[in-house]
């Protein structure tokens, strides 16, 4: 459930933020502009097929992108983490999602005008090439994805999915458990396999002493050796 209308600047005065290095006239218009909007877990952020409202920035919480395939079958196609934006290829193309965002803890998601948005990218170019960046890293990110799922075996692809995590969300404070609680259908979504897969292949690296698992925390034992089996395909 949505709930909340209030403004928050962690989207635009974070110093990891697009628009931290805009002149404050330019912040202060996005911030008059812009809203914030409270999901709780398991909420839908924005479903495949709908029309784009504006830039929307995850201040909080964290995010999965997903496309549904053949019989229903989800495939996650991006995670995402404060502060950073989803949904902003297809505004910027003008088209509606080719995918669905759902929260996978509660969350807190910024909205930008759009129109308010362009009038800034116009007088800005540093902002313009910033944001072209940013597209360009996730197309290499995908590219790389797209060889990784059809190329790796399980192992391999499971493997660089729990480093992928890792990398993205980081560490709890014991430098080892990942900092993300996926159910084992969502880690066979993201390594683009099934769920049976995926948890047979989390029980061996157990065995292994690569991994020891607690629910649904995850925690890294020998990080050199799933970066092995990760190269390894």
């Amino acid at each position: 459930m949505v709930k909340g209308d209030y403004i928050c600047e962690n989207c635009i005065n974070n110093n990891k933020s697009v628009f931290n290095f805009l002149p404050r006239e330019e912040k202060q218009i996005l911030s008059q502009n812009h809203k914030c909007l409270n999901y709780k877990k398991g909420d839908i952020i924005y479903r495949e097929g709908e029309k784009p409202a504006g830039l929307l920035c995850l201040s909080a919480g964290k995010v999965k992108i997903f496309k549904e395939g053949i019989g229903g079958r989800e495939q996650i196609v991006r995670m995402a983490k404060p502060v950073g934006f989803i949904g902003y290829r297809a505004l910027f193309a003008e088209e509606n999602y080719m995918a669905s965002a759902l929260a996978i803890e509660d969350s807190k998601i910024c909205v930008i005008s759009k129109n308010i948005l362009f009038s800034v990218l116009k007088r800005n170019s540093d902002l313009s090439l910033t944001i072209i960046k940013s597209f360009a890293c996730e197309l290499g990110f995908s590219n790389n994805r797209t060889v990784t799922l059809t190329q790796k075996h399980i192992r391999g692809r499971l493997a660089e999915s729990l480093i992928f995590l890792k990398d993205t969300y980081g560490l709890e404070e014991d430098q080892k458990t990942i900092k993300v609680y996926l159910s084992r259908e969502d880690l066979a979504n993201l390594s683009n396999m099934t769920t049976s897969n995926a948890i047979r292949t989390l029980s061996n690296f157990a065995s292994e002493k690569v991994i020891s698992l607690d629910g649904r925390k995850i925690k890294i034992l020998n990080p050199e050796k799933l970066e092995f089996i990760s190269e390894m395909g």
